[in-house]
């Protein structure tokens, strides 16, 4: 059993229009995963439903909390999750990232929603924001259960590790990157410790690129700050890194045959990371959403710039 707050305790306030409880469950590797569940209220009979992670780096506390929560005043059966090694839910060693768990953790969570009795099996959805955007793409190539995927102001965090923003890094570069990685492996077994990353500079250098900038306003302000959020403190372990060089996400997304919906804001950094996955799927059920004036995290929590009934009708429209 996991320890799980029970106190209201996230950074966006609480809706009348929705019934909220604590749940957990187990994903393929072992790993107890822990949850918020969102509700209508008033709403009887098997409904569609969607599970919720992401930003990389974040808590259910925080944006995937706000989605999930939106998305039940829409009619939906919601469930917004801490990944595996991180904020509530269970793994050792803490603070550790991989394609393939986290990829996981989502069809874990697909798992959960297709046995609840107030569920219906055939009408399940995902949504995935900043680096849970490419994870949940690659859960969709895998999981024929999953019927429409949403992501959102998404990253590529296997490309961004591997070959830097805006694919810089050579291989001469990224050799030298697995150096310094490998060599604090061994550190880290000697101490029998893990060194941490760092989250979100603070404070903030007055030269920071605007990203940067971007994320502080988020994760290390009132707005988004939370004391269980790795990028607002003190962030993943360092060597976590390797196994996104070497195991790239989104090998076989041409292969989606379900409904893909990318969203992202036009002036986001990260705006390439989604323009490019979207080029790679295939069909006439996938759409890419960009929203004009639009940064990164806009789309973490502002109300009025995420396009919560787009997705809510894109959901309804591919749930048949």
């Amino acid at each position: 059993m996991l320890t799980m707050t029970n106190e209201w305790d996230k950074v966006f306030p609480k809706s009348d229009k929705v019934n909220h409880k604590k749940v957990e469950f187990h994903n393929r590797y072992g790993i107890t995963l822990a949850a918020d569940m969102y509700e209508p209220k008033n709403v009887k009979g098997k409904l569609p439903a969607i599970a919720v992670c992401g930003p990389f780096g974040a808590v259910k506390e925080q944006s995937s909390g706000l989605y999930a929560q939106t998305m039940a005043e829409k009619g939906f059966i919601t469930i917004a999750f801490d990944p595996s090694f991180t904020g509530e839910s269970g793994g050792e060693p803490r603070y550790v990232a991989s394609p393939d768990i986290n990829t996981e953790d989502f069809c874990a969570a697909v798992d959960f929603l297709s046995v609840q009795d107030n569920v219906d099996p055939e009408k399940i959805g995902i949504i995935g924001i900043c680096g849970w955007g490419g994870m949940a793409i690659n859960a969709a190539a895998i999981d024929t259960r999953i019927k429409a995927t949403v992501a959102s102001t998404m990253y590529d965090m296997c490309r961004v590790s591997a070959q830097g923003y805006f694919d810089s890094m050579d291989a001469d570069a990224r050799y030298e990157q697995k150096k310094a990685l490998n060599a604090q492996r061994t550190a880290d077994y000697r101490n029998g410790t893990y060194q941490r990353a760092g989250g979100v500079v603070d404070p903030l250098p007055d030269d920071a690129p605007f990203f940067v900038k971007d994320y502080y306003d988020y994760y290390k302000t009132e707005r988004g700050y939370h004391k269980r959020s790795l990028n607002s403190n003190n962030g993943w372990n360092t060597t976590s890194s390797l196994s996104f060089i070497n195991m790239p996400i989104l090998c076989y997304s041409d292969e989606i045959r379900s409904a893909v919906l990318i969203v992202h804001g036009e002036k986001a950094h990260s705006c390439y990371f989604g323009k490019d996955a979207y080029k790679k799927l295939k069909g006439n059920n996938k759409e890419l959403y960009i929203i004009p004036d639009a940064v990164h995290t806009d789309l973490y929590d502002k109300t009025d710039i995420i396009p919560f009934d787009k997705m809510a009708d894109f959901f309804n429209k591919n749930f048949i």
